[in-house]
């Protein structure tokens, strides 16, 4: 008997949404299990760099995204020690004429919903609110999933299944309980504010990155340039599960105390109203992709540190790729979808690990202290911005 062409991917997230889209537009009719009962705000702003956006253009989403999604003009390099700007990297047209795709800049919350919409216009997508993944059961047909709605157990028949369920996947515990979160020491907090609360020379169209002693901070543009997203970065013993827990403003102030920071940053914090923190955790390295016909996507395969902008790229691109792998004429039996699942994560291994060794190096850069911040700076001063735009090019130019 053939197999059911049936997909069911576990979690709405950013990865899981986007891989509905490319295994839909592949000829399988998909399922997406959702435990939360609405696709509600969560988490901060997200860049979309080209090798990121250039996977949902080509997923016919261009126009819903640039009416939600900012493109920056530059990225700002900011050194509290220097009490201003190193360098300013081109993005906007430069980027998008070198990488052959967009840069943007999106709040999280756009982002799902533009692709939620996407996938509710799709006809051979379900997606499934409320509905928790419970367990999975491998037989000749090839597999049931298992999903409770409520007090409701359900069940659909299926050939594969995608765990997109995030960090504390109930997927991966499912498949390799060994395998558990790691926290980092840090802790991210989040606010937005007003554009109009900042003089105008704050508000431009740009992502700055400050870099400090053992803190950095982020700041751009989201909401069609109506807010600015601010990410502010600390060392800390906090470490419970969650995206937004709330966070005492009076933390991260001191924290970017005078003389430590200049006034600019400080004014720039001091402007968010309410603060959210979570404490930053990852996936060890050396992860399993997969387990016969069931694999994992996005966090809960690779969590990483987000100080290469990447965490959202990287679960896209794994769309994209997984896609590639599983078509309705290779995936005629349990063994060509384990096979597509085993040369899916082989395909992927390789460059999510350099990407996460890059994100922990950039974080350790940004929080130098004396001589080495003092090193640092003069070394991306000297690098200049066509040479700083150039050593990204193995990130934004990647294709699926």
């Amino acid at each position: 008997m053939a197999l059911s062409r049936t997909i069911v991917i576990a979690g709405a997230g950013i990865g899981g949404l986007t891989a509905a889209l490319a295994l839909a537009a592949r000829g399988f009719r998909i399922v997406v299990l959702e435990k939360a009962e609405r696709l509600e705000e969560v988490g901060a702003g997200l860049q979309l760099s080209p090798n990121a956006s250039r996977v949902l253009v080509e997923l016919g989403l261009a126009e819903r995204l640039k009416e939600r999604a900012v493109t920056p003009e530059a990225v700002s390099i900011m050194s509290a020690r220097a009490g201003g700007e190193l360098l300013r990297m081109p993005l906007g047209e430069a980027a998008s004429l070198r990488a052959g795709a967009p840069y943007w800049v999106v709040h999280r919350a756009d982002l799902q919903s533009m692709l939620a919409d996407a996938v509710s216009d799709h006809p051979d997508i379900d997606l499934k609110l409320g509905a928790t993944f419970e367990d999975v059961a491998p037989h000749a047909k090839g597999l049931t999933v298992v999903h409770r709605s409520g007090t409701i157990r359900r069940s659909d028949l299926a050939s594969a299944l995608i765990g997109a369920d995030g960090i504390w996947s109930t997927v991966r515990q499912h498949l390799f309980p060994e395998v558990q979160p790691r926290f980092s020491g840090l802790i991210a907090w989040r606010g937005t504010l007003d554009a109009t609360q900042l003089p105008k020379d704050y508000t431009a169209r740009r992502v700055q990155l400050w870099m400090g002693r053992n803190a950095h901070l982020v700041a751009y543009p989201i909401a069609g340039g109506r807010q600015i997203n601010v990410v502010a970065v600390l060392p800390g013993t906090w470490n419970r599960p969650g995206w937004s827990t709330p966070g005492d403003r009076r933390e991260v102030m001191d924290a970017f105390a005078a003389p430590h920071w200049p006034a600019s940053a400080r004014m720039m914090l001091a402007t968010v109203d309410s603060w959210r923190k979570w404490a930053l955790f990852g996936v060890p390295d050396g992860c399993p992709w997969s387990n016969g016909p069931i694999g994992l996507l996005g966090d809960a395969v690779h969590a990483m540190l987000p100080f290469a902008a990447q965490g959202a790229g990287m679960a896209i691109e794994d769309a994209a790729v997984l896609a590639r792998h599983l078509s309705l004429e290779t995936a005629e039996s349990t063994a060509d979808i384990t096979a597509a699942l085993t040369q899916y994560g082989r395909a992927r291994q390789a460059r999510v690990r350099r990407v996460q060794r890059t994100a922990r190096q950039q974080g350790r850069i940004y929080h130098f202290t004396g001589p080495l911040a003092v090193a640092r700076d003069l070394a991306i001063r000297a690098l200049g911005p066509d040479r700083m735009l150039a050593r990204q090019d193995w990130i934004y130019n990647w294709r699926p």
